[in-house]
C-alpha cells in the first residue's frame, strides 16, 4: 500500500497539550509513524499547519435535520434521507466519529460501511427511552400516541418500572443500538421540565445494569437538572447529557462514580442569547473542577451542523481552555466512546484519522474558517462543506 507523509506541518498531542514539529506517515487507514526524518512514497505539503486527530462529536441528532419539526407531515423517508447532507457537512468540518443521541437507526451505520455516501463512522441509540410522559413519549391529548418517529428499527422507548426498563435496552438492542439513552429530565428547548427527575432510582439501576449485561453497552442521561444527573451518577450510567444546572453534589457523585459530562453548551449559548447560558457555564466549571472527564457534544441540529465546532470554543471559555477543549472533543472523546484504542490521538497504530488547520496555534474561536483538509480511514476528504439543511421548528 502507499505510505503518504504529511510533512513540514505540527502535531498536537491532546494527552499533553503540546504542540511539536513532526511529519505523519500514513499506510492505508492506520498511522503508520509519527516523528522526523520519516520517508514516504507520497507527500501532502503541510507547512504552516497543525495536525490534529479527527473530532468525536458524542451527542447529535444526524435524522432530525429536515423532519423533527413536523414529522407527521413528511414521508417517514425524509428522515433517514436527511442524515445525508448533515453527514458530509460534519465531515468537512473534521468530525470523523460522531454518537446519535437519537434518531437513527442501525441502518444509517451499516450504509457507511458499505460505502453508499460518505460521513463520520456512526454509534446509534435508536430511541430515547423515557418514563411515561417522558420526551421519548409522543402523545397527544386529542389524538393520543402519534409517534411519527415509530417504525421496526426504531422500537417502543417508553417504559414504567425495573422490568419493563431491562425490556426496553433489550428492545434496542435487539435493533442495534451501541448505546442505550434515555431521558431522566425534561426539555430546555421546550421549556418545562427541567428539574424533574423522571425515572425511579430502581428503574434507572435497571437501565445501567441490563446495558452493561448487553454486551458491555453504556446508558447516556439526558438531565438538565443537578437531581437527575446525580441519580445517574449514583446507578452508574456512562455520561450525563447538557447537565445545565449541575451542582456541587451532583458533581461530586459524577466524579466519583467516573460518569462522563457531554455538556452540548451550543444548545445555550448559540444563536440568540440564553437565559441559562450562565448557568451552563457555571455546571462546566464545577464539573471541571470536581474532576469530572468532558467530552464534547453539539447536540447538532439544535444548532446547525456547520456550526458544530463553535462547541469546542464554547468549551474553551468554561474553563476547559483551548488544550483541554480540542482533548474533549478528541483523545476523551474517544474515552468516552470506548475507542480510544483506535482514535483519538495522532500516534502509530491508531486510526488515520486527521484534520490539518491553518495556523500552528490552538486558538479555538474560528476552528471552521481553518480546515484545510481532512482525513478519515486514510483518504483524504476534500471539498467545500454540503450546505446546511434547514434548523427544525422546535
Amino acid at each position: 500500500m502507499t505510505r503518504t507523509l504529511l510533512t513540514g506541518g505540527a502535531v498536537f498531542e491532546p494527552a499533553s497539550g503540546r504542540v511539536e514539529q513532526a511529519e505523519v506517515l500514513l499506510q492505508g487507514d492506520r498511522i503508520l509513524a509519527v516523528g522526523t526524518g520519516l520517508d514516504g512514497d507520497t507527500a501532502v505539503d503541510c507547512a504552516g499547519g497543525l495536525l490534529l486527530p479527527g473530532f468525536l462529536d458524542c451527542h447529535v441528532h444526524l435524522c432530525l435535520g429536515a423532519s423533527l419539526g413536523q414529522p407527521g407531515d413528511r414521508p417517514r423517508s425524509t428522515r433517514p434521507l436527511s442524515a445525508v447532507p448533515a453527514l458530509r457537512t460534519l465531515l468537512a468540518q473534521g468530525i470523523t466519529t460522531v454518537r446519535d443521541a437519537w434518531g437513527a437507526d442501525a441502518g444509517l451505520p451499516l450504509a457507511l460501511a458499505r460505502g453508499w455516501f460518505e460521513g463520520p463512522d456512526v454509534l446509534v441509540s435508536l430511541r430515547q427511552v423515557c418514563t411515561t410522559g417522558g420526551l421519548g413519549d409522543h402523545w397527544s391529548a386529542r389524538y393520543g400516541p402519534v409517534d411519527g418517529f415509530g417504525d421496526p428499527g426504531l422500537p417502543d422507548p417508553v417504559f414504567d418500572g425495573p422490568d419493563q426498563a431491562r425490556a426496553v435496552v433489550r428492545r434496542m438492542v435487539r435493533a442495534g443500538a451501541d448505546w442505550i439513552k434515555v431521558t431522566a429530565t425534561g426539555s430546555l428547548t421546550l421549556g418545562r421540565g427541567v428539574h424533574d427527575v423522571q425515572l425511579t432510582e430502581a428503574e434507572m439501576t435497571a437501565l445501567v445494569d441490563e446495558a452493561a449485561r448487553q454486551g458491555g453497552r453504556g446508558v447516556m442521561v439526558h438531565a438538565h437538572g443537578a437531581r437527575a444527573a446525580e441519580l445517574a451518577a449514583r446507578a452508574g450510567a456512562r455520561s450525563v447529557e447538557h447537565g445545565t444546572f449541575l451542582d456541587e453534589a451532583a458533581v461530586a457523585a459524577m466524579a466519583a462514580s467516573g460518569t462522563w459530562l457531554v455538556p452540548t453548551l451550543s444548545t445555550s449559548h448559540g444563536g440568540e442569547a440564553s437565559p441559562h447560558a450562565a448557568d451552563h457555564r457555571r455546571a462546566v466549571r464545577l464539573a471541571h473542577a470536581a474532576g469530572v472527564p468532558i467530552a464534547m457534544g453539539t447536540d447538532a441540529p439544535e444548532r446547525p451542523y456547520a456550526e458544530a465546532l463553535r462547541e469546542i470554543h464554547y468549551l474553551a471559555e468554561a474553563g476547559l481552555g483551548p488544550a483541554g477543549a480540542l482533548r474533549a472533543a478528541t483523545l476523551d472523546a474517544a474515552r468516552l466512546l470506548g475507542l480510544a484504542a483506535d482514535r483519538g490521538e495522532i500516534a502509530p497504530g491508531k486510526r488515520a484519522d486527521l484534520v490539518l488547520l491553518a495556523g500552528a496555534e490552538l486558538a479555538t474561536d474560528a476552528l471552521a474558517d481553518r480546515v484545510r483538509a481532512v482525513w478519515h480511514h486514510g483518504r483524504r476528504v476534500v471539498g467545500p462543506a454540503t450546505p446546511e439543511v434547514a434548523r427544525p421548528v422546535f
